[in-house]
């Protein structure tokens, strides 16, 4: 079998994955330094001011010059999406599907310089960002293949009980309008083109706002759409400061609906915006998540260590999807331990453009912050730090922003339980039994994804008792992280999510949508 890149396959690939990639990079480094508009209307769209990009990786490295919109750049998306939606929402299922399709094609062909791109912008290592890459592209034909799969939502219903005359029903599901996207800063590519593919096939016409850090990645999937030749206003990028272009799109007459990823806090805000006007309109938020992980005194110890460390430790721990909660049961506690402080041990901090190291920086110097401010609060709240704790400045590692990953032995009523981080920190509390482990699992506001490790006999248990909307059990290749289009639907439960609704599963497309009841006597 050939080798298929995923986030559970990474691990091993082949040597010409590695070649392929150093190539890429070289040419992307070559290139550096660009300006970079915004899209609009289906061209190029100068900005008046730029701000210049640094790569985490190193602070002298510069990325180039990113656009950043204004209120009449957003006024233009949004005037070109809407005079876009009638003529794209006209167009056939099918058709809409082969467009979408065709942007997955380039991406793919795209996939070694755009993973490059990512490495320098976010500093995730070069397997994880050739995951997200490749994952953009399966996003693409995901959705065009589940909304032509679905009909495009038609669905015919049965005749009313008429004796005089036919009367015919139908359910047909019909496009809001202009889809706002926001994504965030650690899979911007993803993130963003995830839910672009999926308004797009269902009729929507797009606009799209990258993370301030990382305006870059939507920039290059800006180009593939240009290049696949949709219609202009079908699909619109601006880069920008929230305060700004993210407030003025949410707050815009002509926005129908907002897919974002993010902060709860910032999540519960466009909800309640967005419930708020003359009517309420839909937003999809995915919003975090403080993912815990149970081991049992009849885990796999080798196989839990790797699993979550990987979750724990994996892009600095910058994923809403990361381990952050470990609950091991006493007994096996300190053989546990001993396997987790070997493998941290192993794990090799550095520029992330190098192959042989697996963990890169943080994103940027609030993060490093915030790093320092947690650090703190576990050595002042009666936690005992088992591993790291120190912000690396030898060498070249001074330039960027890297910090060691951290493994901590906390109380179960230290405040940072309960906090988001977002960072490589993993607290560990021993527990007495598995329903103890459950009940603290399971006490957070969050509810995103969860892992297990024991007996088989005991998945069903924590199958049936764990609040989260993603769950994984013995898996080596990540305790809580790793979900895949077609093969893991990706969701949150509680304050992690706000439809319960996953992406890239067999409900995800119709939230996009709104349904209409037809009858017609004939």
């Amino acid at each position: 079998m050939s080798f298929r890149l995923t986030y559970a396959t990474m691990f091993d690939p082949p040597e010409a994955l590695h070649e392929r990639f150093d190539a890429a990079l070289a040419s992307v480094r070559a290139g550096l330094g660009a300006r970079h508009d915004l899209f609009i209307d289906g061209a190029d769209r100068p900005a008046r001011h730029h701000a210049r990009r640094s790569s985490p990786i190193d602070r002298d490295l510069v990325l180039g010059d990113f656009a950043l919109a204004e209120a009449a750049d957003v006024e233009a998306a949004m005037r070109a999406a809407r005079r876009a939606w009638p003529a794209w929402r006209a167009l056939p299922a099918r058709e809409r599907a082969e467009h979408v399709r065709r942007i997955g094609a380039l991406l793919a062909e795209r996939v070694y310089p755009i993973a490059a791109s990512l490495v320098l912008e976010v500093g995730k290592n070069r397997m994880e960002a050739l995951g997200e890459a490749q994952e953009t592209v399966d996003f693409f034909s995901h959705y065009a293949d589940d909304y032509e799969a679905h009909a495009g939502y038609e669905v015919a219903l049965p005749n009313d009980p008429l004796a005089q005359s036919v009367s015919r029903n139908r359910s047909v599901m019909r496009p809001y309008g202009v889809w706002v996207v926001i994504a965030p800063f650690n899979f911007p590519l993803a993130l963003a083109g995830g839910p672009v593919a999926a308004a797009l096939v269902t009729g929507n016409t797009v606009v799209v706002k990258g993370a301030s850090d990382t305006p870059w990645a939507g920039r290059l999937l800006a180009d593939c759409v240009r290049d696949a030749g949709l219609p202009p206003g079908v699909f619109n990028y601006l880069s920008g400061p929230g305060t700004a272009v993210g407030d003025a799109l949410v707050a815009h007459t002509a926005t129908a609906g907002i897919t974002f990823t993010g902060s709860a806090a910032v999540g519960r805000q466009l909800l309640q915006r967005m419930a708020a006007g003359p009517w309420p309109r839909p937003c999809i938020a995915e919003m975090g998540g403080k993912n815990p992980c149970i081991v049992t005194a009849r885990a796999d110890l080798d196989r839990a260590a790797a699993g979550i460390v990987r979750s724990a430790y994996g892009m600095g721990g910058q994923k809403c999807s990361a381990l952050s909660r470990l609950y091991v049961d006493a007994r096996v506690a300190d053989a546990l331990l001993e396997r987790l402080g070997r493998s941290i041990d192993a794990i090799r901090v550095g520029d992330p453009c190098r192959r042989e190291n697996w963990l890169g920086p943080v994103v940027n110097a609030a993060a490093c912050a915030r790093y320092a401010a947690d650090v703190a609060a576990l050595r002042t709240g009666g936690a005992q730090l088992l591993r790291g704790g120190s912000t690396l400045t030898d060498g070249d590692l001074a330039r960027g922003r890297y910090v060691s990953p951290v493994l901590a032995e906390a109380p179960p009523d230290h405040p940072l339980w309960r906090r988001e981080m977002f960072l490589p920190i993993l607290m560990l509390h021993r527990c007495g039994d598995r329903e103890e482990a459950m009940r603290l699992a399971n006490d957070t506001d969050m509810g995103l994804t969860a892992g297990f490790y024991g007996g088989a006999d005991e998945v069903p248990w924590f199958h049936e008792h764990i609040e989260a909307g993603v769950t994984y059990a013995n898996r080596p290749q990540g305790a809580t992280t790793g979900a895949w289009p077609g093969y893991q639907p990706f969701a949150g439960w509680k304050g992690s999510g706000s439809t319960g609704k996953a992406i890239a599963s067999f409900y995800y497309l119709a939230q996009y949508q709104r349904e209409q009841s037809r009858t017609v006597v004939e």
